[in-house]
């Protein structure tokens, strides 16, 4: 079962950097998406750790 967790969590990282990137290219949002690409990748560590 924790593969299916770390490889969904790790699915999840992939597209907020892709998100990340995109309102950092065609939006010019700094701010928000940093946080964003912080908080989104943190659960991969968060369910390797556990």
């Amino acid at each position: 079962m924790d593969n299916v967790i770390e490889n969904k969590s790790f699915q999840f990282a992939i597209r907020i950097v892709r998100l990340y990137k995109f309102l950092c290219e065609e939006k010019k949002e700094y701010i928000l998406s940093k946080q964003l690409l912080r908080a989104g990748t943190s659960i991969g560590a968060n369910v390797t750790e556990s």
